[in-house]
């Protein structure tokens, strides 16, 4: 995957936010932060749909999205064309949605994973290969 990612989360996104933007400029990604840049409540939508259309223009590859449940800014951001976003909580998870969906942006539900397990599945998700094959028929199938 490219070495540039977008990262945007809300208010309960936002504590989880900074470490993984250093955990990702550590392992040598160039991150371009969309906000959220404090706790105060702030909609999900105005930094899911800057991510989201960031990766359609291909501007970057990636991106990761952080709320409360990672909800909100899934669905925000699987409203744009081009877009597959997977809400992830288990690294399998971010490993089977890259392998079989060619996900570009990991949607984390901060208010239910540890950082250590969020981090974890980042970096499975990063690592991880779209197989293509019988799983392109089926991604090719998503748009409308």
């Amino acid at each position: 995957m490219s070495k540039k990612i977008a990262i945007g989360a809300d208010h309960a996104g936002f504590p989880y936010k900074q470490p993984i933007t250093e955990w990702l400029e550590q392992n040598g990604y160039e991150v371009t932060d969309y906000g959220t840049h404090s706790a105060d409540s702030a909609d999900y939508p105005d930094f899911a749909h800057p991510v989201a259309s960031a990766v359609e223009n291909g501007e970057f590859e990636t991106g990761v999205l952080l709320c409360g449940s990672g909800q909100g800014v899934c669905i925000t951001a699987n409203k744009h064309q081009g877009i597959r976003a997977a809400l992830v909580w288990e690294p399998t998870l971010a490993e089977l949605t890259r392998q079989h969906n060619n996900a570009n942006i990991i949607c984390l539900p901060v208010r239910f994973i540890e950082l250590d397990k969020a981090l974890e599945c980042v970096e499975k998700f990063l690592n991880t290969e779209f197989e293509g094959g019988r799983h392109q028929t089926r991604v090719s199938k998503i748009a409308c």
